[in-house]
């Protein structure tokens, strides 16, 4: 459906409910084997979702604020700086009246905020295809192999909503309403410079198009202040400028070169024991380039190439711990829409079958993954 021929009103309850009835389903099912598996393994679900790996990070910022690192023994510091505020001071937020723990709130910021996310996703691609490829695009997204961190006290689920609602609101023109959900982007993720690059390449084309509006020059200005202000305290706090956020994550082992470490990684793993994994790698990435080719193929509007380009670009091209890349993809879900699209002209039956059975692979992997490695 074109953009200018779309309802002039975001899509209500009663229109996205179907999408948020299948995304409430996937999660559900999830968890349910995510518990079945860890009754067999002896561990708690409560635990691997909201007291593991980054969970925790979040926790102790919200309880006791930033200041907080690691000394490695190879003298890498890790530092809490390195993850943004907006997930901990909502943590905060519901735990001072509801006297749940940090880790618990975060399971409920990541509840609200996934559904939110879904009904963003569909808004996003109710516009642009319609309402059954909205709720197809939202089974897929929520379906991801990956996709039990949208259950987890981490910062995708809440993310990904704020980066759907903006990206909605610049296809529809809200200039002012994308650029405060832009900021508070990135006041989430370091990703949310894709946010703020959506919001001001779109801006650009309307301005050739003759668009003239304090709204939309607000919505520019808006847009960075979230990410800006966090770098910028980050820098006064470290005493290392503009650019102390980047030393922070540099502490981390985080940074852009290309892909040429994950590559290297990659490599690695082609040369010894763990061939399939490589190999498997391989795949991921070539379905993910395929997926973003598509996108450009079918023309979707700038503001979303140039969101997900960024997302998937970060993600396979930074230097960090190679464990964590699927997880990061998890925003980039423009990848859904062409899936989605085709599914779409499938009669019903068949069309709902394709994300049944990748829920339940989803489901699966999830319990495994977070019983093992899962995402740090």
């Amino acid at each position: 459906m074109p953009v200018d021929a779309a309802p002039a009103k975001y899509p209500g309850l009663r229109r996205a409910a179907p999408a948020l009835a299948a995304f409430a389903a996937v999660r559900l099912l999830g968890l349910a084997v995510l518990a079945l598996w860890c009754a067999a393994a002896g561990s708690s679900p409560h635990t691997l979702l909201s007291a593991r790996w980054d969970s925790l990070w979040y926790a102790r910022i919200a309880a006791e604020g930033y200041g907080y690192e690691v000394v490695l023994p190879s003298g890498a510091v890790h530092s809490n700086l390195a993850f943004f505020p907006l997930l901990p001071w909502l943590e905060r937020l519901v735990a001072a009246p509801t006297g749940l723990s940090y880790g618990s709130a975060g399971l409920v910021v990541s509840a609200v905020a996934g559904l939110a996310a879904a009904w963003g996703v569909f808004a996003v691609a109710d516009l642009l295809h319609g309402r059954r490829a909205g709720v197809l695009a939202v089974a897929l997204w929520a379906a991801l192999p990956v996709g039990i961190v949208q259950s987890m006290a981490y910062s995708e689920s809440l993310f990904t909503a704020l980066a759907a609602w903006a990206l909605y609101a610049v296809l529809r023109g809200r200039w002012v309403v994308a650029g405060l959900l832009a900021a508070g982007a990135g006041l989430t993720r370091p990703v949310g410079a894709a946010v703020v690059a959506a919001v001001w390449v779109a801006a650009a084309l309307a301005w050739r198009r003759g668009e003239r509006s304090w709204r939309m020059a607000a919505g520019v200005l808006l847009a960075p202040l979230g990410a800006a202000a966090y770098a910028l305290w980050v820098g006064a706090r470290t005493g290392g400028g503009p650019t102390g956020y980047l030393d922070v994550q540099a502490g981390w082992g985080n940074g852009f070169d290309g892909g040429w470490a994950f590559a290297r990684f990659v490599g690695a793993r082609l040369a010894s024991p763990a061939f399939a994994a490589g190999a498997g790698l391989i795949a991921g990435v070539l379905l993910v380039l395929w997926l973003y080719r598509l996108c450009v193929r079918d023309r979707q509007p700038a503001a979303l190439l140039v969101y997900c380009g960024i997302v998937v670009a970060l993600a396979l091209c930074a230097s960090g711990y190679f464990g964590s890349k699927p997880r990061l993809l998890l925003p980039a879900f423009p990848l859904m829409l062409p899936p989605a699209v085709a599914l779409a002209r499938w009669r019903t039956g068949r069309a709902a079958a394709v994300p049944v059975v990748l829920a339940l692979a989803s489901a699966v992997y999830g319990a495994f993954w977070l019983n093992g490695s899962g995402p740090p």
